[in-house]
């Protein structure tokens, strides 16, 4: 319990967390930026690390001149990890496939079955393209490429969306921070706009999960 509320506070606060990083390990911050992004999108078991919050407040923390960090350069180390990460999801899938679910780390499954499932309808729904949109969705973002791997998707289909769908999300987000950090009503209230970014991210998966029990309502009814 408590780790889980020092990562709410890590992802809530988060940049005040990067600008601590940056005034500590100085340019240092771009390969701790890369390795959080390469691990929650490239180790099937981190989903859990922020994703979109931390694009957000990169791009906040380069806009600020005291850091000396150049926006640019965040981004195509960003994006690199982000291609990175997913590549190698893709390939643990491969190889793994599903005994993935039978491994336990502390008694806990390596990987849980109902974010299989959940990855599954995305994919059902919109095929290989989920490889785009799961990179704005918490849990399918890591879990996507994972299930593409154990689905022997053709690595050329899946390379395309990866590189597609890691220029959408790094690129959008880290961009918006850039251009919106600076406005006082933003730096002010940064909580509730990651709470916002956090919201906006899982409304796919709420949306699906309403579908699924009142269609499953419906069905009983008739």
């Amino acid at each position: 319990m408590e780790v889980l509320m020092s990562l709410f506070d890590f992802i809530m606060h988060i940049d005040q967390h990067l600008s601590e990083f940056v005034t500590e390990y100085g340019l240092w911050i771009y390969a701790i930026l890369f390795l959080i992004i390469f691990v929650e999108t490239g180790v099937v078991v981190m989903p859990f690390l922020p994703g979109d919050s931390l694009l957000f407040a990169a791009g906040m923390l380069a806009a600020q001149e005291s850091n000396n960090l150049n926006v640019w350069l965040m981004i195509a180390i960003l994006l690199l990890a982000a291609i990175l990460g997913d590549t190698l999801n893709y390939s643990i899938g491969k190889k793994v496939g599903y005994r993935a679910t039978k491994i336990k780390i502390f008694g806990r499954s390596f990987v849980k079955e109902e974010h299989l499932e959940k990855t599954h309808s995305f994919y059902q729904k919109y095929g290989s393209k989920t490889i785009v949109i799961a990179r704005f969705v918490p849990i399918v973002r890591t879990l996507a490429p994972f299930v593409g791997g154990i689905g022997n998707m053709p690595y050329k289909t899946f390379i395309t969306y990866n590189i597609v769908g890691a220029i959408l999300w790094v690129v959008g987000l880290t961009l918006i921070g850039y251009f919106l950090g600076n406005i006082p009503l933003v730096q002010n209230n940064f909580s509730k706009v990651i709470l916002i970014i956090t919201l906006l991210s899982i409304l796919p998966i709420i949306i699906e999960l309403l579908k699924e029990r009142f269609g499953k309502k419906t069905n009983s009814i008739q």
